[in-house]
């Protein structure tokens, strides 16, 4: 699995979380190593970038559980804990929408996992960065959403091209 890390300064940070792959027993440290490391350095609202997620599993679904919690100012299970952590996980399932974690686009197949274990319930999906980085600032935050969206798609495409802000192209 290959982690893409793009950060926004503005009233808060944000960071958008891209994965790419397989999120399993293989890789789901990398995940939560980097989630303790962003929420080190100041980080209090994450987006995780499902799209390009081909697959997740249990120790997947651990890894967006310990996020979550970490992002709630909570103390998560150990990972290291296996299965206890995992059942810890189910037992903790909150109520409410977590407010400092975001969901993006994830695949149809890792989606049906998501809704299967209820993580649906407390965690929130957008179809597009803008939705997901606007659930986190206040509609006067949101003039600045598709300059916020190209830094992005540059920082995972360094080849395109930039635009000074405010210049049209010619039609």
């Amino acid at each position: 699995m290959e982690l893409h890390v793009t950060t926004y300064q503005g009233r808060t940070i944000t960071t958008v979380l891209r994965l790419s792959g397989k999120l399993d027993a293989t890789s789901y440290l990398d995940v939560i190593n980097k989630a303790n490391q962003v929420f080190s350095e100041g980080v209090r609202q994450m987006v995780l970038d499902l799209s390009a997620l081909t697959y997740i599993s249990s120790a997947g679904l651990m890894a967006l559980h310990y996020v979550a919690m970490l992002l709630r100012g909570e103390a998560p299970p150990d990972p290291e804990t296996g299965w206890s952590a995992l059942h810890t996980a189910a037992e903790q399932v909150p109520e409410a929408i977590q407010p400092n974690l975001k969901l993006l686009s994830p695949q149809p197949q890792v989606l049906k996992t998501l809704e299967r274990v209820q993580f649906t319930r407390f965690l929130e999906i957008y179809p597009t960065l803008d939705d997901a980085l606007s659930a986190f600032s206040p509609l006067t935050d949101r003039r600045d959403q598709s300059q916020r969206q190209m830094r992005y798609l540059q920082a995972l495409n360094p080849d395109l091209p930039t635009r000074s802000p405010g210049k049209h192209e010619p039609e």
